[in-house]
């Protein structure tokens, strides 16, 4: 997949209201939700425990944390533009992040993106990104919501 380079502001507004792109395709790993388990404290076990999962979970098998979802998307967002000229970007806020489907250990997934407003806020870029993470051969994403990242570029 070809990545969209942006260097500017100006660039950037170009794609205001625009699909910005699909990432590739990422699997999520029993090793990655156990990691994640111990990152972050929270050892449930419908997200580690494949025997227990297997006969007691509604899903049949251990689920990725949703939180887990949640960080990828910088690397995902990563994978479908390349911002450069910047002094930093920053996470600034998830408006109306919705969970539809849970994500199975295993299942590949991918995201994808709109930017629905770019503003100029004294030279501080603030950019309004609608996104879906995907699920492989699924008909229900595993989340929806809207994203807002501050890019500082440089003059």
């Amino acid at each position: 997949m070809n990545k969209l380079t942006i260097s500017n502001f100006e660039e950037f507004a170009q794609h205001e209201g625009a699909e910005l792109g699909v990432s590739d395709y990422h699997t999520i790993t029993q090793e990655q939700i156990n990691q994640f388990a111990d990152a972050t404290l929270d050892h449930q076990w419908i997200h580690l425990d494949a025997e227990r999962a297997k006969t007691e979970s509604p899903f049949k098998s251990t689920i990725a944390h949703g939180y887990l979802t949640v960080s990828l998307l910088p690397y995902l967002w990563g994978k479908i533009i390349a911002v450069q000229n910047l002094k930093m970007q920053v996470n600034y806020e998830i408006e109306s992040l919705r969970f539809k489907e849970p994500v199975l250990v295993d299942s590949q997934v991918r995201l994808k993106a709109k930017l629905l407003s770019l503003k100029n806020l004294r030279g501080i870029a603030k950019a309004q990104i609608e996104v879906t993470l995907e699920i492989k051969d699924s008909k229900k994403p595993a989340y929806t919501g809207v994203i807002t990242f501050l890019y500082h570029f440089n003059d």
